[in-house]
């Protein structure tokens, strides 16, 4: 008996493959914010060593996206946004965010229109952090 499309369950998390293409998108994402300098302000805002952030925005997008909650139960009551309190985002670095998270789900080949559907999610989420 062969393995079903992880696709046809119907959920956002199996519409767009995964857990292997969530880590994509954000192992792509983490990589524009280290190697494009357009990144620069929004890169300053993390610590050195990625790693533990490439874990923790895996396990949220996963979640986020309906797949195992395993991220919301290691952080019960928390939320990204309280998650992001103290950090200084302004405008810019929230724009650069929304702009690196959008090449990264674009070039993990996410279906078109989901990707937009994340994208503007993840985009009304990020301009929420705005510290003014």
């Amino acid at each position: 008996m062969g393995e079903a499309d992880p696709r046809a369950a119907g959920t956002p998390y199996d519409l767009v493959g995964g857990a292997a293409v969530v880590r994509r998108i954000v192992d792509r994402f983490y990589d524009l914010m280290d190697e494009d300098d357009a990144f620069r302000e929004l890169r300053a805002l993390h610590a050195p060593d990625l790693a533990p952030m490439r874990e923790s925005l895996t396990g949220f997008l996963i979640g986020w996206l309906g797949g195992p909650r395993d991220w919301f139960a290691r952080n019960p009551g928390k939320c990204v946004m309280s998650l992001h309190g103290a950090v200084a985002v302004t405008t810019d670095t929230a724009r650069q965010w929304i702009e690196a998270m959008r090449r990264a789900i674009t070039e993990s080949n996410v279906e078109e229109a989901l990707g937009a559907k994340m994208i503007d999610a993840l985009e009304r989420m990020a301009l929420g952090m705005v510290r003014r």
